[in-house]
């Protein structure tokens, strides 16, 4: 994401563990740096190990950074996994705050954690490692990490992506190229497949659904400021139910996993499809290896808007004691360094940090790190406002 994946959230190809091209060295003013911040976390040698607990997507469960990590603090990382941002809010809410020291969350989702009492402020003074990001992560471009705009910090960037649509070159033609339309077009029928997640499917339908009504510039509900596709009127979701009900009939399926999408776009089968950019990666490799006859492009941000996701890593309310939240920031900057976000952008998912010098440039092309800007237009991962009506629309849906 996800996310979920995620970022891809769905691959299972990708596994913690695999082996990885060997990693370059830190510069020597991240290296002076890390020695300055590290000192405060010198422990006793005869201390009890802490024990880290962290609600993750799996793709970040990297051995090498777990490894590293556990020997310089003398700490324990005790990871636990999820596939979806609703699954671990809940998590949260029903106690995780007493089970978890960290945990992970999308877009809009660490406000809702943040509102709700379930993640506390951190410190960006043992975070230096922020100094990376690219600056469409960084406010004032990006504010979702602070509890409003100029507010305090409540997360800490990971990676970025967005859920974009992934295209055949050979059937698409050029002037659909950069319009949701694609998707609910019906001479692509029977060669579209989409994700089988109902919010980010009525998302997107409500992104369509509220241009052609004209009305992503008219009044908000609830008084938002601007349109936000997971905060649609009863006219807006309506529209949208009717667009999921014309495409349901045009689909080959909804997916589960990248595995089963890559399994109908590689022969041909699909021509286009919402998704992570990690079949766009695959395909392309594909291509370039001479394996497959075509080429895919990536719609990261369709003209009528798109989806996208900053992933963070939060601190639970729930750890109070000072060196256990002294050594949670201590990992975050950690996973944030160079040499980690190099490892992250080895299996596929973009960092939200400029490590661009440690990748080679087709690498750098097909995690989009040179489109970062494209992040701005995109309407980050939220909460649906009702959740009952969106299941509800997604259960008539399923019914037509």
């Amino acid at each position: 994401m996800s996310k979920e994946s995620s970022k891809s959230r769905m691959s299972k190809a990708r596994k913690a563990g695999v082996s990885r091209r060997s990693l370059l060295k830190a510069s020597a003013a991240g290296a002076a740096a890390a020695a300055t911040f590290a000192a405060p976390h010198i422990r006793n040698a005869e201390a009890a190990t802490i024990n880290i607990r962290m609600l993750i997507w799996q793709d970040y469960n990297i051995a090498d950074t777990v490894n590293e990590f556990e020997a310089k603090y003398d700490a324990r990382i005790s990871p636990a996994f999820f596939d979806g941002n609703s699954e671990a809010f809940n998590k949260m809410k029903a106690g995780g705050t007493a089970d978890f020291d960290l945990v992970m969350a999308d877009g809009f989702w660490p406000r809702l954690y943040y509102r709700d009492g379930l993640i506390q402020p951190m410190n960006e003074e043992l975070l230096p490692n922020l100094a990376n990001l690219f600056p469409d992560f960084a406010p004032p471009a990006y504010n979702l990490l602070h509890d409003k705009p100029g507010g305090v910090r409540i997360g800490a960037n990971n990676c970025w992506g967005s859920y974009g649509i992934t295209m055949n070159l050979d059937h698409i033609e050029p002037a659909d190229r950069d319009s949701l339309n694609i998707m609910f077009d019906e001479k692509y029928g029977g060669h579209l497949a989409t994700g089988a997640r109902f919010e980010e499917n009525i998302a997107m339908a409500g992104i369509l659904a509220a241009t052609q009504l004209g009305t992503v510039d008219g009044p908000r509900p609830d008084g938002d400021e601007s349109f936000n596709p997971y905060h649609l009127t009863d006219e807006e979701l309506e529209r949208a139910k009717e667009l999921l009900i014309k495409q349901k009939g045009l689909l080959v399926t909804r997916y589960q996993d990248y595995d089963s999408l890559q399994k109908l776009m590689r022969p041909g089968l699909v021509w286009a499809s919402p998704e992570f950019s990690e079949i766009y990666r695959r395909l392309t490799r594909a291509y370039e290896a001479g394996e497959i006859d075509f080429q895919v492009a990536h719609m990261l941000q369709p003209k009528e808007g798109g989806l996208g996701w900053i992933d963070s890593w939060q601190l639970s309310s729930g750890t109070t004691d000072s060196e256990a939240i002294e050594l949670c920031h201590a990992w975050v900057n950690h996973y944030i360094s160079n040499e980690s976000m190099t490892r992250v952008a080895q299996i596929g998912v973009a960092p939200c940090y400029d490590v661009r010098e440690f990748l080679p440039p087709e690498e750098v092309s097909l995690l989009m790190m040179d489109r970062t800007v494209e992040l701005r237009g995109l309407h980050m991962f939220d909460q649906p406002s009702s959740p009952e009506k969106w299941e509800r629309v997604w259960s008539e849906v399923e019914a037509a």
